[in-house]
């Protein structure tokens, strides 16, 4: 009985936190996370580098929950880099068979708590059996409603610009496209996340310094957030933090801060 209780205040708590937030400021509409510090984690732990890649399965089911009960509408989560197919192949193949696992472990729960999940990045340079089953998952969850979870696999930013710009330059080569045409609305529209607004926040765990070829692009205006929490560690609470500290921020998209009072006032 105490562990029902215990259970029951936990939860009384964290929506108190998540009510707090809500009415504090705004939450941010884009989310977007680089999941760093597995293996070292793992390291720390004197366990096996898969152990921490495992461990980092629960912290994104945690934030996913939390994310989607604050109201955010988009969550992008560096999964796969185009850059980590150069790691030992053992371990590439490990990762691949773990992402099949949690495709399969989730999917069901992403269903039921209206997660809507999508894919970018190259998704064709992925084993053919985690290609079906990333297509069973977004298939199954297409029709939801609440939070987008976009994993980026086989992603990087200097991917997605140079195969947004292959696209205009056929266009141009066609007769499609004129340079006077090519704006950065164009541009935009031609990235693999087209279909979903820029980054409000990006938080990179482990305490690294770096946003290691992730949303090039769209991340011109995002507030950066840097947790020194390896993500095998990084809960809910971790992902508050980060929010309030996003709400203290000025936002200012290369005005003055006066410009935007009288904004505000207007």
């Amino acid at each position: 009985m105490r562990k029902k209780g215990k259970a029951a205040s936990s939860n009384t708590g964290d929506r108190k936190i998540q009510q707090k937030l809500i009415s504090s400021g705004s939450i941010p509409q884009h989310i977007a996370i680089i999941m760093d510090g597995n293996g070292r984690w793992a390291k720390k732990h004197g366990l096996p580098r898969v152990a921490g890649h495992r461990e980092g399965v629960n912290s994104v089911r945690d934030v996913v929950e939390a994310c989607g009960q604050l109201g955010v509408k988009y969550l992008t989560l560096y999964t796969f880099s185009t850059e980590n197919w150069k790691r030992p192949q053992r371990e590439v193949a490990m990762l691949m068979r773990l992402l099949l696992k949690a495709l399969r472990d989730e999917t069901d729960r992403l269903r039921k708590n209206n997660v809507r999940l999508n894919v970018i990045g190259d998704v064709n340079a992925l084993p053919s059996e985690v290609q079906a089953e990333l297509h069973d998952a977004i298939e199954k969850t297409k029709d939801n409603t609440g939070l987008t979870l976009n994993l980026a696999l086989s992603y990087s930013g200097r991917w997605d610009i140079l195969t947004a710009l292959r696209s205009i330059v056929r266009d141009a080569q066609q007769g499609k496209l004129t340079a006077e045409e090519v704006t950065e609305e164009l541009f935009s529209r031609r990235l693999s996340t087209a279909s979903i607004p820029d980054p409000d926040l990006l938080i990179r765990t482990s305490g690294e310094m770096r946003i290691s070829n992730f949303l090039l692009w769209q991340t011109a205006y995002t507030e950066l957030y840097v947790s020194k929490t390896y993500w095998p560690d990084f809960r809910r609470a971790h992902l508050y933090e980060a929010i309030a500290d996003f709400q203290h921020r000025e936002r200012r998209f290369g005005l003055v801060s006066e410009q935007l009072r009288k904004q505000r006032l207007n």
